[in-house]
This record gives C-alpha cells, sequence and structure tokens, in this order.
C-alpha cells in the first residue's frame, strides 16, 4: 500500500513538475509579448513627439492633468506635455473623417469668399470708370 502511495506521490510531483513548466513557459512568452508591445509604443510616442515644433499653452482641467500625470508616472513620457501632444495627434487621427468633412467646407468657404472679393472688385471698378 505504502508502495502504491509513493507511485502516485511520484505521478503527482511529475505533474506539477510539468504543470510548473508549462506556466513558466508561458509567463516567458507573456512576458515577451509585453516588451515587444512596450517597445510597438514606444516607437509611436517616439515618432509622434518627433514632429513637435510648435509651443502652445493650454490650460486642462484637474481630471484631464491627474491623466497626465499618470502617463509620466507610468514612464511613457518624460512630462505633461508629451502627454498631451500625444493624446491631441491621437485623437485628431482617429477623427480624421471629421477633419476631412472640416476641411471640404473651408475650400467651399474660401471659394465662396473669392467669389464674392470677385464681385466688390468688379462692382469697385464699375463705379470707377
Amino acid at each position: 500500500m505504502e508502495n502504491k502511495k509513493t507511485k502516485q506521490e511520484a505521478k503527482s510531483g511529475k505533474k506539477e513538475k510539468k504543470l510548473k513548466s508549462t506556466l513558466d513557459e508561458l509567463g516567458s512568452q507573456v512576458e515577451k509579448i509585453a516588451v515587444k508591445t512596450a517597445e510597438s509604443i514606444k516607437k509611436v510616442i517616439d515618432k509622434a513627439l518627433a514632429s513637435r515644433n510648435t509651443v502652445l499653452t493650454i490650460r486642462v482641467n484637474d481630471e484631464s492633468n491627474k491623466k497626465l500625470r499618470m502617463l509620466v508616472d507610468a514612464g511613457l513620457f518624460k512630462s505633461r506635455s508629451e502627454s498631451a501632444a500625444f493624446l491631441i495627434q491621437e485623437g485628431i487621427k482617429s477623427q480624421e473623417a471629421l477633419f476631412d468633412k472640416i476641411s471640404s467646407k473651408l475650400k467651399k468657404i474660401d471659394k465662396i469668399k473669392e467669389e464674392l472679393q470677385n464681385i466688390v472688385t468688379e462692382e469697385i471698378e464699375g463705379v470707377s470708370k
């Protein structure tokens, strides 16, 4: 009976070792994925921040300030300014369709302004003749 118990304990021990090995391997793979993901995020952030050349002074509410600070505290950005610049750029990207519509309407407005200027110029020239 004791021999049977020892065999069962040995089998159980082997199963535990195999399970631990599998979990260790899984943990290692998850860690590699996390590192790659962090590197990808870092590349996107660096690219977004590389083209910053205009200084803006903005005011944000306390909640936004806390969120910007969280990104700095997490080590993703060096400053709240970098955090804000990244989030603004990502917000603009996510609303590309809206900006396309706005751009289209602004072109129409510019065309109408040009037409009005031509009308006024023609009227002024007609009056002075």
